[in-house]
C-alpha cells in the first residue's frame, strides 16, 4: 500500500480534498481559479502563492501538502477547520490577547463546560471542539472581569475549557496543540487552587504522552495524580471517588501499555475498591467513573496485556444494563475491546459481530479510532461476506481512502 509521501503533490491535494468538496469548491475556498486549482491537482503548474492558499483553504500545512509530512488521520474538511479555530483560541488566550465577547456569569460558564463535556463523552469530538473555541474565549472574558482576590471560580472554568481543547487536541492527532493546550491548564489550575482540577490536568498530560509513545513519562505522571489526591475511603465524597477512581483506571491501561502486569493489576485492584466503595457511576469534573467502568476498562487492560482468558470472564460477566450506565464513547470503546479479545480468541465472527455493532451505532466516533482496522486485520478467518461488510464500514469513515490502515501501535 502507498504511503504518503509517494503520492504526487497533485494526487495528495485531491485526497485531502476528498469527495465532498468539489474543485469549484476549493477555487472559491482558496480563492483562486478553477483552472489553477485543475492545474495544480494534474501537477503543471503550482506556484509558492497557490500552494499557500490551497494549504490554508484545506486547513493543513504545506507540508502535508509537499509529501513531508503524513496528514492527521481521519480529519475532514470540518474537523480541519474546528482545529484551525480552536488553535486560535488557545494561542490567542494564552498570549493575553483579550477576547472580544461577553462575559457570561461563572453559573452559565459552568452550565456551558458540562455540555462541552458531555459532547466529548459521547464521541462527538468535532462539535466538542467547536464548543471548546468560543467557552475558552468566554471563561477568559470572565476572568479579566472578576475582581482581584475574587478570581479562583474562574481560572477553575478556564482550566476546564483548556483541558477539552487538550482532549479534542489529542484524539484528532494535533499532538502540538494538545501539549500547549494542557500545559495551560496546568497553570490555571494551579491558579484556581483545586487539588483535583490539578491533578485532571496531570493525568491528562500522562494521556498526551501515552499518545505520543512516551510511555514511562505517561506511567510516572498518571502514578502522580493518583497518588496526589488517593482519599480515605471511609470520608471520601462521591466526587472524590470519582476522580481518584478514574486516575488510577488510567494508570493501570498505561502500565498494560508497559506490558507491567503486577502494577497494572496493583491499580486494577485500588480502581475496583473504589467503585465497590462508590457502588454506582458517578459524573464529576469531566468524568465519569464507578463499578462498571472500572470492570469494563479491565477487559481492555487485560487485552493488551495478552490476558484473553480473564478478558472474556470479565465479558462475560457484563451485561447490557451495565454499559448503559456508561457514556457513550466508553460504551463503544469497551466494544472495541470485546471485539478485540474475540479476535484474540480467535472467535472470528463473534469479533466482527461486535465490531460491526459498535461502527453501526456510532459512525462519527468510530472514524477516530485505529483499533477497528487492528480487529480487522486480525480476523483473517472469518466469513467473507462479513469481513468485507466491516472493512466497508471502516473505509466509509476515514477522509483518506487508500490511505496506510494503522497498527496495533498507533492503535493505542
Amino acid at each position: 500500500m502507498p504511503q504518503w509521501s509517494d503520492f504526487s503533490t497533485g494526487e495528495r491535494i485531491k485526497i485531502l480534498r476528498g469527495a465532498e468538496i468539489t474543485q469549484g469548491d476549493l477555487a472559491e475556498m482558496s480563492d483562486l481559479s478553477i483552472a489553477t486549482v485543475q492545474a495544480a491537482e494534474q501537477d503543471k503548474r503550482m506556484t509558492l502563492p497557490t500552494l499557500l492558499q490551497i494549504a490554508a483553504a484545506l486547513g493543513v500545512d504545506t507540508s502535508v501538502i509537499l509529501g513531508q509530512q503524513e496528514p492527521r488521520r481521519a480529519l475532514r474538511q470540518e474537523d480541519r477547520t474546528m482545529m484551525r479555530e480552536l488553535s486560535h483560541a488557545v494561542h490567542d488566550i494564552a498570549a493575553g490577547i483579550a477576547p472580544t465577547v461577553e462575559a457570561p456569569t461563572l453559573e452559565e460558564l459552568t452550565k456551558i463546560t458540562r455540555q462541552g463535556w458531555e459532547l466529548y463523552w459521547k464521541g462527538h469530538y468535532a462539535e466538542a471542539g467547536s464548543l471548546a473555541a468560543p467557552l475558552l474565549r468566554s471563561a477568559a472574558a470572565r476572568l479579566h472581569e472578576q475582581p482581584a482576590g475574587d478570581q479562583c471560580e474562574a481560572w477553575g472554568v478556564v482550566a476546564d475549557a483548556y483541558r477539552i481543547c487538550a482532549y479534542v487536541a489529542n484524539l484528532m492527532g494535533v499532538r502540538d496543540l494538545a501539549y500547549a493546550s494542557i500545559g495551560h491548564a496546568q497553570r490555571a489550575a494551579e491558579n484556581a487552587g483545586d487539588e483535583l482540577r490539578q491533578a485532571l490536568v496531570t493525568s491528562g498530560r500522562s494521556w498526551v504522552y501515552l499518545r505520543d509513545a512516551r510511555l514511562p513519562e505517561a506511567l510516572e505522571l498518571a502514578e502522580k495524580a493518583a497518588v496526589d489526591i488517593e482519599p480515605r475511603f471511609s470520608k471520601a465524597t462521591p466526587e472524590q471517588l470519582t476522580v481518584y477512581g478514574s486516575h488510577v483506571n488510567f494508570a493501570a491501561v498505561v502500565a498494560s501499555r508497559m506490558g507491567n502486569k503486577d502494577r497494572a493489576a496493583d491499580f486494577l485492584s485500588q480502581s475496583h475498591a473504589a467503585g465497590a466503595r462508590m457502588g454506582q457511576e458517578v459524573r464529576a469534573h469531566g468524568t465519569l467513573f464507578g463499578p462498571v467502568s472500572a470492570t469494563t476498562q479491565a477487559v481492555g487492560i487485560n487485552v493488551s496485556l495478552g490476558q484473553t482468558g480473564k478478558a472474556l470472564a470479565l465479558i462475560d460477566g457484563i451485561t447490557n444494563g451495565d454499559t448503559v450506565q456508561l457514556s457513550e464513547a466508553a460504551q463503544h470503546r469497551y466494544a472495541l475491546d470485546k471485539a478485540m479479545a474475540q479476535a484474540d480468541a480467535k472467535m472470528w465472527d463473534a469479533s466482527l459481530d461486535t465490531l460491526e455493532g459498535a461502527l453501526r451505532s456510532a459512525p462519527h466516533w468510530a472514524r477516530h479510532q485505529a483499533l477497528p482496522q487492528v480487529i480487522v486485520s486480525k480476523v483473517g478467518r472469518a466469513s467473507t461476506t462479513r469481513l468485507r461488510r466491516v472493512s466497508k464500514l471502516i473505509g466509509a469513515g476515514p477522509a483518506l481512502s487508500g490511505f496506510p490502515t494503522a497498527t496495533a501501535k498507533n492503535a493505542l
